[in-house]
């Protein structure tokens, strides 16, 4: 079973219940008909997430009995976290990473605005495309701040965890629950940034073959992306170390 205290439960269930309600009021609040305003919105959601995780394992009162000699060999985060899970979340965060950078290299001189950057293609016919809602240098440094910043309170988080009093079962739910929660944030982004830049240049045929393969490979970083995100939100609600690692 899993070591999750009412507290935690609680705390997890109002961090992601919390997240579906602002990222609805900021998804609104975007005055924008494009996807840049829902790009936020899942950058929102992702934090109240984590936010739910990490407050949760705050209030959680800390094991009481006899005090055990502690082991002479420290112990490290590495031996808590999912084996599989962790790097595979670390990848994704990479491929998020270029993902914006391509994002705002391609950016077109257009206007940036609270709507987004835009995406020009020039046409075989000598004529212009622009895309607008293009998630350029405008979005992708916000989104590379929070996922850095999450990512660091996540990784004290964790240290904190693997040095505290308790049983190893207690730390690997809580570790796992604590990688999920930032496993959500990244593979959420990842979802919507690859989704919304796959749509773009489906939108277009002036970007020829290449702008093709581009959309099928971002459609199936999405698809990925989207079994992470399932994988995720499920473990924070019910993490079971034991069963899913």
């Amino acid at each position: 079973m899993s070591s999750a205290s009412a507290a935690d439960r609680w705390c997890r269930w109002a961090g992601v219940l919390t997240g579906v309600v602002a990222a609805r009021f900021v998804g609104n609040a975007w005055e924008t008909g494009g996807d840049v305003g829902v790009l936020y919105a899942v950058l929102v959601f992702g934090l109240c997430a984590v936010a739910g995780v990490l407050a949760g394992d705050l209030l959680t009162a800390r094991p009481r009995g006899t005090v055990r000699t502690a082991a002479l060999t420290p112990r490290r985060v590495r031996d808590y976290v999912p084996p599989r899970m962790t790097p595979f979340l670390v990848i994704q965060a990479g491929l998020l990473v270029v993902l914006l950078v391509v994002a705002a290299v391609l950016v077109g001189p257009g206007e940036s605005s609270r709507a987004g950057d835009s995406l020009t293609f020039t046409c075989q016919d000598g004529g212009f495309v622009a895309l607008g809602a293009w998630p350029g240098g405008l979005y992708g440094l916000p989104v590379v701040a929070c996922v850095a910043g999450a990512a660091a309170v996540c990784v004290w988080s964790l240290t904190w965890i693997a040095r505290r009093p308790g049983d190893d079962q207690s730390r690997q739910d809580r570790s796992l629950a604590v990688v999920a929660a930032w496993g959500l944030l990244v593979s959420a982004l990842l979802l919507g940034i690859a989704s919304t830049m796959s749509g773009a240049l489906m939108g277009t045929t002036c970007d020829g073959i290449l702008g093709r393969i581009g959309a099928g490979i971002l459609w199936l970083t999405a698809l990925i992306a989207l079994v992470t995100v399932s994988w995720s939100i499920v473990t924070v609600l019910a993490p079971k170390a034991r069963v899913r690692r």
